[in-house]
């Protein structure tokens, strides 16, 4: 119990341990919750995809709707392991602005549509911007990473 309290109360500045529990807690949950309902799903492929149309980008939806469901779960997993870092959190964070885009654009009566629809890609957004910005940490597989 002392330890515990030494560590709540003393200034412990460990960015490599919060990096790491940041990366594992969001690539798992979004690989989880997100990334395989999508990346299992080749039916749902070109209805995922048709959201790009929002950017004038209407050919190959199934190969965007892949993308999105690739993104979503092994660019999480990829981000969570600290490998291939900052291709894996631009391609996520990509597909949570198409994704935050898509809910603002619904009627605002519909129930995922305004920010409270939008909330959760925009919350993944900027957790992706800040882990682009502070890079892995030293937890990670990334080649050439001394621990």
């Amino acid at each position: 119990m002392h330890k515990i309290l030494t560590f709540l109360t003393q200034n412990t500045n460990k960015p490599d341990l919060g990096l790491l529990i940041v990366r594992v807690g969001m690539g798992l949950s979004m690989a989880l919750f997100h990334g395989w309902g999508k990346i299992s799903a080749p039916d749902r492929w070109v209805q995922i995809g048709g959201n790009m149309q929002r950017f004038g980008i209407d050919f190959a939806p199934a190969w965007w709707g892949f993308m999105a469901g690739f993104s979503e779960f092994v660019c999480s997993l990829l981000i969570a392991v600290g490998l291939f870092f900052r291709p894996a959190t631009c391609l996520l964070g990509f597909t949570m602005f198409v994704a935050a885009v898509r809910h603002l654009s619904l009627p605002a009566d519909d129930p995922g549509g305004g920010f409270s629809g939008a909330s959760h890609a925009l919350e993944f957004l900027v957790v992706c911007i800040g882990l682009l910005l502070s890079g892995p940490g030293k937890y990670s597989l990334m080649p050439g990473k001394k621990v």
